[in-house]
């Protein structure tokens, strides 16, 4: 099923301040919140909804991204921010959206102990990609240095939180007790404690390990988006979900071909004598080299195409051109037999700048010049 508009999802409009997106959602999951719909899979899977809307609206990365390519732009071959999330990863923003806790806390009795999972740390990185690997995707491996957890390393359920990675304090008010909760200070809301920890091993049980990951890079990419790996990033202490892997695409400059948007261009130069007589002559493509027939009588700034030769659209559905801008060229140092055969057509009225008949049997003589 196709997945429906981010900004229609939290009910804002597009030039939406981050401050209205961020109340939005606070609303939307007050609304569809499984511990004030308890048993209701429909509320849930639109409580889901509004958090992935969210955590790709909040990052001014993601939306611009989102903005530029909707949903594809977000889920190409299997990246971007617009995965589905588990309930881990959604209750790690309420920490943003409600000051640390969630409001169930206190109005459904801490939501049944719920732990949330302190979760590794993002890795980036940046991958040069050329033209022919952007138009028709590409598998790339590269080493990442990540934090792992290391072996021999053991943990202990946290004394403070009792294993639930936050602690709750009572206060009582003039409308009976109030329950609020925070992360555990002790854990930092892991829930555990290192209990052995070998040498070489820092004080969350982690240990740097080069890894050599193969990423699969969706056709059409551009320059500047970001992709992402979920759990390839840095392991978390004690167990917890891993980051993810962010990688920044940086497009290498072509040596002939230049891309606009979805379309190639290729500048191409021809002598006066080829633009008036025709011919036929090879250009390079993404795919190789083709031949192209130059009609006579061709001016210079005409634009031929070269349909479907271009780059593939990101989600999969068409492709750009290539476009080849004629430029007619000028030599700047003549023979004197050069400079003489011109000069005889000088005031020919078919070498004239306006519509007429060539005279093609000089133009064929001339080819040798030129």
């Amino acid at each position: 099923m196709a997945k429906r508009d981010y900004y229609e999802i939290l009910g804002v409009e597009k030039n939406a301040s981050p401050e209205e997106i961020k109340k939005a959602y606070r609303k939307v999951a007050i609304k569809y919140h499984p511990d004030k719909n308890p048993d209701d899979p429909e509320a849930e899977d639109k409580f889901k909804e509004a958090a992935e809307a969210y955590e790709v609206l909040r990052d001014q990365d993601k939306r611009q991204r989102y903005d530029r390519f909707g949903h594809a732009g977000m889920n190409g071959g299997g990246f971007g921010g617009g995965q589905s999330m588990n309930m881990e990863d959604i209750f790690s923003q309420f920490g943003d959206i409600f000051g640390g806790h969630s409001p169930f806390d206190s109005f459904f009795g801490g939501g049944g102990g719920r732990r949330r999972a302190r979760r590794g740390s993002n890795l980036r990185i940046k991958l040069k990609l050329n033209l022919e690997e952007i138009a028709h995707g590409a598998e790339k491996k590269i080493k990442v240095n990540r934090m792992v957890q290391a072996d021999g390393v053991t943990f202990k359920t946290c004394t403070t939180c009792q294993g639930t990675g936050q602690v709750r304090k009572a206060v009582n008010t003039m409308l009976g007790q109030m329950v609020s909760t925070s992360t555990c200070p002790t854990c930092n809301g892991s829930g555990k404690l290192i209990e052995n920890r070998p040498p070489g091993v820092d004080s969350s049980g982690l240990v740097p390990k080069e890894e050599v990951i193969s990423i699969k890079i969706p056709a059409g990419v551009a320059d500047g988006m970001q992709l992402s790996m979920s759990g390839k990033g840095n392991e978390a202490p004690g167990g917890g979900p891993a980051g993810d892997l962010l990688i920044l695409v940086e497009e290498k400059e072509h040596e002939t071909l230049k891309r606009e948007g979805n379309n190639v261009v290729y500048d191409l130069y021809i002598s006066f004598v080829d633009a008036a007589l025709g011919t036929s002559i090879e250009v390079p493509t993404i795919d190789g080299k083709v031949r192209i027939k130059i009609d006579p009588g061709t001016q210079s700034g005409k634009i031929l195409r070269l349909r479907g030769k271009g780059i593939t659209e990101l989600n999969g559905y068409g492709s750009g051109d290539q476009l080849i801008h004629v430029n007619v060229w000028t030599p700047k140092k003549l023979s004197a037999e050069e400079k003489n055969a011109l000069e005889t057509l000088r005031n020919s009225e078919n070498f004239q700048p306006k519509p007429g008949r060539n005279e093609k049997g000089f133009f064929e003589k001339m080819r040798e010049f030129f």
